[in-house]
């Protein structure tokens, strides 16, 4: 309950009817009260809120190598949420309130520099090797840009990244994958970066495998 001390035209603190009163450095105000919101978790809220959630859960751990892969497009937006609204946009699946990420339609990186060609991947050995064809000389594409590379675990939430990479004209990378990841379905992605981080490749998925 307000208080009204100087009459009805004086200054007061507290709620009032519809309207609550108060002071800053000796000036009185008052204002009214927000409205409130009928219904503040309608279905489609609520459906947002869940493709938001899956998505950060997704990319999280990708957030120091994707402010690489997708810093071309931080201009107006960070590269992380560029990202996420790329994500949003193209690869959630199913209907509410069983949405999924489909891992193909992610990209880590995004730019107009040619893309790998002809991968492939391999796990023998412990390790996660990336394979691919020198494409360089082919339109922008040089023998000397970097690979990106991103293994996610989306079970741990972690992710094993590489933002300077084999180069264009080696055509392969290994990637040493912690011991806990064993018998995780683990998501593998590839792009190029040039020597002088002035361009990006759109990012090309590997594949889901386990070791």
């Amino acid at each position: 309950m307000g208080t009204i001390k100087k009459g009805i035209l004086g200054g007061f603190s507290g709620k009032v009817g519809t309207v609550v009163g108060g002071s800053w450095k000796g000036i009185s105000y008052m204002r009214s009260l927000p409205q409130k919101v009928k219904n503040p978790r309608t279905e489609g809220q609520v459906s947002q809120r869940t493709k938001f959630a899956i998505t950060m859960f997704y990319l999280k751990p990708m957030t120091a190598f994707l402010r690489t892969g997708w810093k071309l497009y931080a201009n107006k937006q960070s590269p992380f949420n560029a990202a996420m609204s790329y994500t949003l946009a193209n690869a959630i699946t199913g209907n509410y309130p069983d949405y999924d990420i489909d891992p193909s339609k992610v990209l880590v990186s995004r730019g107009s520099l040619l893309p790998a060609s002809n991968t492939d991947i391999d796990t023998s050995g412990g390790n996660i090797t990336l394979m691919w064809d020198d494409n360089s000389g082919i339109s922008n594409a040089k023998a000397t840009d970097k690979a990106l590379v991103a293994i996610l675990n989306p079970i741990k939430g972690e992710a094993v990244c590489d933002t300077a990479g084999a180069e264009r004209m080696t055509g392969s990378q290994s990637v040493s994958i912690p011991a806990d990841w064993t018998g995780d379905e683990l998501q593998a992605y590839l792009g190029f970066i040039s020597e002088d981080g002035k361009e990006v490749a759109n990012s090309m998925y590997l594949g889901a495998v386990t070791l």
